[in-house]
């Protein structure tokens, strides 16, 4: 959406006016190359969200103690704690202590000439991030330094978290290779939605998964606050909402100005969701004169779609709402503001006379139309504060304005009817990331896939898209897990070319951001541990805490909604402890056997090349059976897994050596039926890959 910023056409004058004066200093840029080769032809790096244009150089900068600074033409607040938390991030890093001045500062020189990283930038970006600001940077590394120029601060971040992401190493130093960078992204809106309702989420939660937003470049937070199982923000207006409607669980209104602080030092918007009218049961606990219905009614533990809903014909409603919306936007100043509107049922109003009476007595049709009607209310009140609608696909009607902006969940047919229909949109639908699908599935996901059928001015609406990280599944504890490394995949998808999609080389980068991911502070590899420890108990060995990692790199937890079928008794107060919590969306060891299937049916490796992992997956099961002694009552999944991976490898042996020991083809896919019955909410996905091969042994 922005234009790729070269910086030939860039041009700066000697003085700005949020320059300090400490830091100001005449420069020069030469002219950069206009025209480079494919991207993988030309180099291959570890960078997520891949660069638009990047050039490899000979030569390398070799970081020491000695990096002082230099900061040219603008600068702003966000900048300077940029800078300061990237040197911390080098030094952490690397174990370098950096020169420090007298007063204990970093070291910021005014002669460029002097400075290993120089920073220029043409303007100060707002206090506050803005939609469709101007990202682009340019990086070049030398073996005298780094130096980065931009047309924005938030630009010069961007291109920080990207000097991060370069550092390299050999046996004598820390260095970063020398090239040049000219990026930009392809989507002005990449956004995260954390739920902090179904599962309570936190401050620290919301920081530490920020922290991770700015180094893969996304750009919105989007919080939805709340639902059926929670009110999770202060009112100080409508109280009842959060002192009956969360539990004691909600951010106060200084905690939730400490995020928008957090995230706007980052480049990151806040937009916060209120889900009305549906998905309410936590607002009419306390005032449940706003229902369509009689109650009584109480916090929801459960999950799904409940009936209370706000009633669209009573005005007092729209009194309460424009109170609580004029509170909410003091609170919250992105000029967004997301309204929900999803699966509201309509049980309410159905049953309702006098509600059905209004439908008919206003020509509204039906109860869709009775939601477009009350959307278009409270775009008038979120109007007068000087707010754009958001909502859920379901909120797209004929009626309602072209000003609200559609977020499409339900699929890529909406996201362009919508944009047909002359709205902005933003796509989720293919990012649920809480659906627990392989990072591939996502990274494969387009906002704007091949023939798409839009016009060029209908493509100018899609704003980007969302990862949306539902919080049913997931506590404090896990939701690292859940959301990253996969969403460095989404962020690359809405920042880097679509012409990007390698999906063994996405792979292959997400293991490095990972650890970067990790080295900030996420906690989606550390807290596996934690986990192991706790379900194997305190009699189980190192050795069978070992064989449960094991099984770990080989099983996932089900996918899509299959885990409320799985465990339809789970609720808001059980724990999420077990093995599906512990488990990852995407198995390495399966997926690394499922690749090595797919080059044997492609006639690229043998079918012996198997064996390996055939043998390998033997050994897991005999070291689980050999544990589950010492896991007490968690040794019946344990022994269910084992055995099912144990006749798993024997008959994808079979298979390789041509035995397959009499089993008829119904015999086979019967055991195969099986074996893909999961345990413990978890899958073994080698068994979709053994079914795999024997059809294609089978033709």
């Amino acid at each position: 959406m922005n234009t790729l910023f070269r910086p030939k056409n860039f041009l700066l004058s000697k003085k700005h006016s949020h320059c300090r004066s400490a830091k100001i200093f005449a420069f020069s840029i030469s002219a950069f190359f206009m025209s480079i080769s494919s991207l993988h032809a030309e180099y291959s790096s570890n960078l997520m969200p891949v660069p638009a244009e990047i050039k490899n150089l000979e030569g390398k900068f070799v970081l020491g103690s000695d990096f002082p600074v230099a900061v040219e033409g603008a600068t702003s607040e966000a900048l300077e704690k940029a800078v300061f938390r990237s040197l911390r991030r080098l030094e952490h890093r690397t174990g370098l202590v950096f020169g420090r001045a007298p007063a204990g500062g970093d070291v910021y020189v005014e002669d460029a000439a002097a400075a290993k990283l120089v920073i220029v930038a043409k303007k100060a970006s707002p206090d506050l991030p803005v939609l469709g600001e101007d990202e682009s940077y340019f990086l070049s590394v030398s073996e005298s330094g780094i130096r980065i120029e931009s047309e924005t601060t938030t630009g010069a971040q961007r291109a920080l978290q990207t000097v991060f992401q370069l550092l390299d190493s050999d046996q004598e130093n820390w260095f970063f290779s020398a090239l040049e960078i000219n990026d930009s992204p392809r989507f002005a809106w990449r956004g995260l939605m954390l739920d902090p309702c179904r599962h309570w989420q936190p401050i620290e939660v919301i920081k530490r998964n920020l922290d991770g937003m700015a180094l893969v470049k996304m750009n919105v937070l989007h919080l939805h606050l709340s639902d059926d199982q929670g009110f999770r923000v202060e009112s100080k207006v409508h109280p009842k909402l959060h002192e009956l409607g969360s539990d004691g669980n909600y951010y106060t209104q200084t905690e939730i100005k400490e995020i928008i602080d957090y995230a706007a030092e980052r480049g990151i918007r806040v937009v916060p969701e209120f889900d009305i009218p549906g998905h309410a049961s936590s607002w009419v606990v306390g005032y449940p004169e706003l229902a369509s219905g009689p109650g009584p009614y109480y916090i929801e533990r459960k999950w799904g779609v409940f009936d209370p809903t706000l009633d669209p014909t009573n005005e007092k409603v729209y009194e309460f709402l424009d109170t609580l919306f004029e509170e909410m936007t003091g609170v919250f100043p992105d000029p967004y503001f997301h309204i929900g509107g999803d699966e509201n049922n309509g049980n309410q109003w159905s049953a309702n006379e006098r509600i059905q009476k209004f439908v008919k007595e206003n020509d509204l049709e039906d109860n869709h139309g009775l939601q477009a009607y009350f959307n278009r209310r409270l775009n008038e009140i979120l109007s007068k504060y000087n707010r754009k609608l958001v909502g859920w696909d379901e909120i797209l009607h004929p009626d309602i304005p072209q000003s609200a902006i559609i977020q499409s969940w339900r699929g890529a047919e909406g996201l362009a009817a919508a944009a047909k229909a002359g709205h902005n949109v933003i796509l989720s639908n293919g990012y649920y990331i809480d659906l627990i699908h392989p990072a591939k599935d996502h990274y494969l996901n387009d906002p704007l896939p091949e023939g798409h059928g839009l016009s060029e001015e209908e493509q100018a609406r899609v704003l980007g898209g969302e990862a949306t990280m539902w919080a049913e599944w997931v506590s404090p504890e896990t939701i690292d897990s859940r959301v990253w490394p996969r969403t460095a995949a989404i962020a690359e998808r809405l920042w880097s070319s679509g012409s990007v999609k390698d999906v063994d080389d996405m792979y292959r980068r997400l293991d490095y951001i990972s650890n970067r991911l990790s080295d900030i502070g996420l906690l989606h590899d550390a807290n596996q541990d934690l986990l192991v420890d706790r379900y194997a108990g305190d009699r189980a060995s190192a050795e069978s805490k070992e064989a449960i990692h094991e099984l770990l790199t080989m099983i996932e937890p089900v996918k899509g909604y299959e885990r409320s079928r799985q465990q339809p008794l789970m609720n808001q107060y059980i724990p999420l402890t077990g093995l599906a919590d512990a488990a990852r969306p995407d198995s390495r060891l399966s997926r690394q056997f499922d690749n090595a299937v797919d080059a044997v049916i492609a006639g690229d490796k043998e079918l012996s090349s198997l064996s390996q992992f055939l043998g390998t997956f033997s050994e897991i099961a005999s070291k689980l059976e050999s544990a589950a002694s010492e896991l007490g009552p968690r040794s019946t999944e344990i022994l269910a897994l084992s055995k099912q991976i144990k006749e798993l490898s024997i008959l994808g042996t079979s298979l390789v050596s041509g035995d397959k020991s009499g089993l008829s083809k119904s015999e086979v896919e019967t055991q195969l039926t099986e074996l893909s019955t999961p345990v413990a909410a978890v899958d073994i996905p080698a068994v979709k890959a053994v079914e795999k091969l024997y059809a294609h042994l089978n033709k």
